[in-house]
């Protein structure tokens, strides 16, 4: 792939950010809600006492899902460019981790219902593993 298209994979790369600063806004709206409604503000010193509303835990668990496993996804794509090695099954399986995100997100965001949730988040695994899967096989290749 010509070097001006190694940096294609950071497209998917830039929607998985964007996505965790949604995250983050709703994170922020849900838990100012919470407070209007009654939550004591002092539970987000130190998350202790009454425990926050469903909406409002979901948001803050989903903000936190968008460090685990992309963490490997942005290690990927990161490795994937500083080798050289964007390739066309490379971008296929980065914009299908982050289509996979982005169903998980708006899953966890509206209904959280743990079925496709759950669905979502493992197809996203799948992907991350072919990303990497994609990248040893450059860097056997290259030795």
């Amino acid at each position: 792939m010509h070097a001006t298209s190694q940096t294609l994979i950071f497209l998917p790369v830039l929607t998985v950010v964007a996505l965790t600063f949604v995250a983050f806004v709703k994170m922020a709206i849900a838990r100012g809600a919470a407070v209007k409604a009654g939550q004591d503000p002092d539970f987000y010193r130190a998350h202790l006492g009454a425990p926050e509303p469903e909406a409002a835990t979901a948001a803050a668990r989903h903000w936190d899902n968008l460090f685990e496993l992309p963490t490997l996804f942005y290690a990927a794509c990161i490795t994937a460019f500083v080798m050289g090695a964007v390739g066309l099954w490379t971008l296929i399986f980065a914009w299908s981790f982050a289509g996979a995100r982005i169903v998980q997100s708006v899953v966890h965001m509206t209904t959280n219902n743990p079925g496709p949730r759950g669905l979502a988040f493992s197809l996203g695994a799948v992907f991350v593993l072919a990303l990497w899967v994609d990248i040893a096989l450059a860097v056997f290749a290259a030795i």
